[in-house]
């Protein structure tokens, strides 16, 4: 039973400006590609809003840029598509290159923070930006499916910002995984868990299984460039077909 994985969890309805929706948000029908790459963790420090946030490093100096396409086909806020770029981080600890990342790799949790999330309703950002701290904004996120592979397109006001490319491969059903995201409202921070149920997912190393290509004039564009990002990913995840809960964001204190 694919609705087994929401048993157990109490939502509650919430009116936002005259938009409704649940919380914890229920996702119940999802394609996504992910394609983490390195970058120069001197450049990712500088656009972290808090000192007590440091990027989890592969190697000395290079640490993890996770970009991530959503394609939310059904959800309890409608459908809509969503791309996350985010900085593996860790808060208020150390981090050790490559161990704190095979840990949070081979325990299923990851920690990051969200740098841009842009997405397609407005009630998916008022959502985000208020109740979350969640950098969003409206863009253009599109879908294209060819014989081998997936292509997203994120541009904004016509603006080409990148075009993420990911191999469709064979799938089995994975275990269910968690990302602790990191996000501020003002100079409070905040922290959620997102909770993911991969019903069907690839994973790979392969150099070629997917490709980043940034646009040249939008602005993120430009900040992209700047991070020094490595031609290749480190690793590509690739799910048709996933569910996901979207807890309420919290103060830190609470964590």
């Amino acid at each position: 039973m694919k609705d087994e994985f929401f048993k157990g969890v109490k939502q509650w309805e919430f009116n936002l400006r005259g938009m409704q929706g649940m919380l914890p948000t229920f996702y119940y029908d999802t394609t996504s590609l992910t394609a983490v790459y390195t970058a120069s963790t001197r450049q990712v420090k500088q656009r972290l809003p808090l000192a007590l946030m440091n990027p989890i490093e592969l190697l000395p100096g290079r640490c993890l840029v996770a970009f991530t396409a959503f394609e939310y086909r059904r959800t309890d806020i409608d459908p809509y598509n969503e791309f996350s770029i985010a900085f593996l981080t860790t808060f208020r600890r150390r981090q050790i290159p490559l161990v704190t990342a095979a840990v949070q790799l081979l325990a299923r949790k990851l920690s990051a923070f969200v740098w841009k999330l842009p997405v397609t309703t407005e009630i998916a950002r008022t959502g985000g930006v208020e109740m979350f701290g969640y950098p969003k904004f409206i863009a253009d996120i599109d879908f294209h499916r060819e014989e081998d592979q997936i292509i997203c397109r994120l541009a904004e006001k016509q603006q080409a910002i990148l075009t993420l490319k990911g191999k469709i491969l064979p799938t089995k059903r994975r275990k269910i995984s968690r990302v602790q995201t990191y996000s501020v409202i003002g100079d409070i921070p905040l922290v959620a868990n997102v909770v993911f149920n991969p019903l069907e997912m690839a994973v790979s190393s392969s150099r070629r299984a997917a490709t980043l290509e940034i646009g040249s004039v939008h602005p993120i564009a430009s900040e992209l460039r700047a991070l020094g990002l490595s031609k290749s990913p480190f690793q590509y995840l690739y799910s048709p077909v996933s569910q996901a809960i979207l807890f309420a964001g919290r103060n830190l204190m609470d964590n």
